[in-house]
């Protein structure tokens, strides 16, 4: 099965609730996720025509739940991709607060759940099970949360969880329930995608890779008579040429030591629990010199970062058809960030969303911009946000 590669897709953005700034791995220039500095990016977003933003959670990160009720009035479509941890909370708490976001939002909140893969993070919520128990407890997790939320009878007992007579008084403005997404490449995870969550992530491998993770995803949801849809969570380095471009790509990363490098992999590699971020490693050994790991596909960023560690570099015309390539095999969905990720917002939409069909998507009064003397942001252009 494969998508169309010429519908328009739903672009998302990042919002870096750990800072930002122009390198990684380093102090240097670095920006705190000040309330302030989350409000520009995700204002930027909703006016540029970004369908929505991710949330991400950690224990460097400011709470997702609570960044997100702030931003939302200073929103006017922008959706939020807001983490959802099993392990840190019961399902009912969880219902709760996923209703009463969806309703004071108009519904544009989404829930992408992470399940969790760093043992010390872990057991920062008190959560000391292994990997596979782990997807158990999110799978006994969702079939409450999503009962509770559809409006059925929610008695459960489980291995890890229950709940006897829970229902809710405010039911969300999405029905039955606002949607899940999730991401996760082991056995474990792809039968709890299957079974419960809307959406299935995958971050930027080579496209056979992603395509063979899709093909199994879709055939476990078929096996329980469910349809899935797919997305891929990726970095975008987009520049008028491509000389440009993987000069970007350089630099961001050209505060980076091998000290550096060595902790960060030996992190993703002997300690994470996760087999996604075992994959992405696995594409460049830790190794500066094997960082291209297909066309306009770098994995720079997995040197240092955890997650979401290539991205796709290179002109708007090259980006735009790596993108439609993913496309192809089913993606419906990019959630994208590059650094810092205030400016690059703009630098994606001006000139990736055009190649992208995404042009004139918003009309330039409805995302509140005033343009004087000309139709650019080029040489004689004045853009003021209102």
């Amino acid at each position: 099965m494969s998508g169309n590669s010429t519908r328009p897709l739903d672009i998302y953005w990042y919002l870096p609730t750990h800072g930002d700034g122009p390198y990684l791995a380093t102090d240097e220039r670095h920006r705190p996720a000040t309330f302030g500095y989350l409000k520009e990016i995700a204002q930027a977003a909703d006016r540029l025509g970004f369908k929505g933003v991710l949330l991400p959670t950690g224990t460097r990160c400011e709470d997702a739940w609570i960044v997100a009720a702030g931003l939302i009035p200073l929103t006017e479509r922008l959706k939020f991709l807001v983490a959802l941890r099993p392990g840190s909370g019961t399902p009912a708490l969880f219902a709760r607060h996923a209703a009463t976001l969806d309703r004071i939002s108009g519904g544009r909140v989404l829930l992408n759940v992470v399940t969790g893969a760093d043992p010390a993070d872990l057991a920062g919520d008190g959560n000391k099970l292994g990997h596979d128990e782990r997807y158990a407890q999110t799978d006994e997790f969702l079939t409450i949360w999503r009962r509770i939320l559809s409006g059925e009878p929610a008695d459960f007992e489980g291995k890890y969880l229950s709940a006897h007579g829970t229902d809710i008084s405010f039911p969300p403005v999405q029905q039955p329930y606002p949607p899940l997404w999730f991401g996760g490449s082991s056995e474990a995870g792809i039968e709890v995608a299957a079974k419960h969550t809307d959406v299935y992530l995958s971050w930027g491998e080579p496209v056979e890779q992603v395509k063979e993770k899709f093909d199994r995803v879709r055939a476990r949801a078929a096996a329980q008579g469910r349809k899935i849809r797919f997305g891929l969570r990726i970095n975008l380095i987009v520049r008028e040429t491509e000389e440009e471009a993987w000069a970007a790509a350089d630099r961001l990363i050209s505060r980076v030591t091998d000290d550096v490098i060595a902790e960060a992999q030996h992190q993703f590699t002997k300690v994470s629990e996760s087999v996604g971020q075992k994959r992405i490693s696995a594409l460049h050994q830790g190794r500066r010199d094997k960082l291209v790991i297909a066309p306009n596909l770098w994995a720079g960023l997995g040197l240092v970062r955890g997650g979401a560690g290539t991205a796709l570099v290179g002109s708007a015309e090259s980006v735009a058809t790596r993108i439609r390539e993913y496309q192809e095999i089913g993606v419906e969905t990019v959630i994208a960030s590059a650094y810092p990720h205030l400016e690059e917002a703009f630098n994606v939409a001006e000139l990736l969303f055009p190649r992208l069909g995404l042009q004139g998507e918003l009309p330039l009064k409805e995302r509140g911009w005033d343009l004087e003397f000309g139709r650019g942001r080029g040489a004689g252009v004045r853009v003021a946000a209102s």
